[in-house]
């Protein structure tokens, strides 16, 4: 018998939505508000001298990923993909981008 049997600190930490343990959940991670989300906005170099900018830290979901890709590309006029958590558009849009995503209520790291 463990000193901790019993015990909360014993027990499998649990979702709170699904009530699985946490290391096997598959729950989609809660949508935090965009005034809360820090996010970090790069520039990367690609195969061929490509440039790609790069916008990471989301914490939300897919469709709210989505949607804030959709607009993105809409007023930037260029395409885009999701790449795990990270936004990227294709181009130099480090200018623009972080000015974007402040009108949508997200903090830019950096911007002012």
């Amino acid at each position: 018998m463990g000193f901790f049997d019993g015990t909360p600190l014993e027990r499998p930490v649990l979702c709170e939505r699904c009530g699985k343990d946490a290391k096997v959940c598959d729950c989609p991670p809660p949508d935090v508000p965009p005034a809360k989300q820090s996010l970090k906005v790069r520039l990367d170099k690609r195969k061929r001298g490509k440039l790609v900018t790069v916008i990471s830290g989301f914490r939300c979901s897919v469709s709210q990923l989505h949607e804030t890709l959709s607009a993105l590309k809409t007023q930037c006029g260029a395409g885009g993909s999701l790449d795990e958590q990270n936004i990227e558009l294709q181009g130099d849009h480090t200018a623009r981008v972080p000015q974007l995503l402040v009108n949508r209520g997200y903090r830019v790291q950096g911007f002012k």
